[in-house]
């Protein structure tokens, strides 16, 4: 089993940064995929950035440039600093990860990112 708790969301006006942490606990060797996801109210769940075990990123097109991805402490820590903000970021964030053995992905209960003025 594998745990994940987000944290770092909030409110903040467009053209700003924040910073998403996800904390992550239990059978940590068998991740190999980290990533985030976000949804958007009324939409569906989309890929934000996602890091592989060897280091590999992998951004959404809307993102690029603007968001990054990292994973820290032994993969115990994943985050996504996101700059440059735009209100069509709006959404609630979720940290997922994809191990090796089942149930093979995880999701995080969610932050709500909000970008207005």
């Amino acid at each position: 089993q594998v745990q994940l708790v987000e944290s770092g969301g909030g409110l903040v006006q467009p053209g700003g940064s924040l910073r998403l942490s996800c904390a992550v606990s239990g059978s940590i060797f068998s991740i190999y995929r980290m990533g985030w996801y976000r949804q958007a109210h009324g939409k569906q769940r989309e890929l934000v950035a996602t890091i592989t075990n060897i280091g590999s990123t992998n951004y959404a097109d809307s993102v690029k440039g603007r968001f990054t991805i990292s994973s820290g402490n032994a993969k115990k820590m994943v985050y996504l600093q996101m700059n440059s903000l735009k209100p069509e970021d709006t959404a609630v964030y979720y940290c997922n990860v994809d191990t090796q053995i089942a149930p093979f992905n995880y999701w995080g209960q969610g932050t709500q990112v909000t970008v207005s003025s």
